[in-house]
């Protein structure tokens, strides 16, 4: 791919466009750790030095992609809560099924995940405080949305609505980090399944950790 020089904000949009489409390409096939400026640059068919007048560094590419994956999911999780939770259930059964959803829903998308684990300790360094702060705006309009979903469907969390969605995706950055597991721990479980008790499936811990919370910030009688 090869570009002329942007001259209006239509093609300026073009170009920020085709690099994070670029980057989600290669995040498709390689974990976020991997995606460095040099192969981004070269993929888009854009000097590193022109990729940097449209985002300041790799990270704030990262953090824009993370938004638009995020909103992608809220817009499809709607959907699964409405088909997977139902309405009359009591709230611990509405609660088990809600943990089912998120759980099976953040699974299926690795890469929001792996970006997710990212983050704080990498994609929130090396970016200006405007960056910072227009990224933060995101999340916290992404988090209100998930927040109303939850609510819909489980209004008994009450005050504790939000602690649980921001713990959730925590929680899906944090333990997505384990798989899948390296060579070496595959062959580990192989010659000693006795190990195996150590091997994580992500869907299943998400779960756990999402059914753990819940219970936490139900109310009790």
């Amino acid at each position: 791919m090869t570009f002329q020089r942007a001259r209006s904000e239509e093609q300026r949009e073009i170009r920020r466009r085709a690099i994070l489409d670029t980057t989600a390409a290669m995040l498709a096939e390689m974990p976020v750790a991997a995606v460095t400026l040099n192969e981004l640059s070269r993929r888009v068919g854009l000097a590193k030095s022109n990729v940097l007048r449209y985002f300041e560094s790799r990270e704030a590419v990262l953090l824009e992609l993370l938004d638009v994956f995020l909103g992608t999911w809220l817009a499809e999780l709607a959907d699964d809560l409405d088909a997977g939770v139902e309405a009359r259930a009591t709230p611990e059964v509405r609660a088990g099924q809600l943990a089912d959803v998120l759980s099976r829903s953040l699974a299926e998308r690795v890469v929001l995940c792996d970006l997710f684990g990212a983050q704080g300790g990498v994609l929130e360094h090396n970016v200006s405080v405007e960056v910072v702060k227009r990224h933060k705006r995101a999340s916290l309009a992404r988090l209100t949305t998930m927040v109303d979903l939850v609510r819909r469907h489980l209004p008994e969390l009450g005050d504790g609505v939000q602690r649980f969605c921001l713990m959730s995706l925590v929680s899906a950055g944090a333990l997505s980090a384990y798989v899948p597991p390296p060579p070496s721990l595959v062959a580990a479980y192989a010659e000693e399944p006795a190990l195996g008790v150590l091997e994580l499936d992500l869907q299943a811990a998400l779960r756990n950790s999402f059914t753990a919370t819940l219970v936490g910030v139900l109310p009790r009688d």
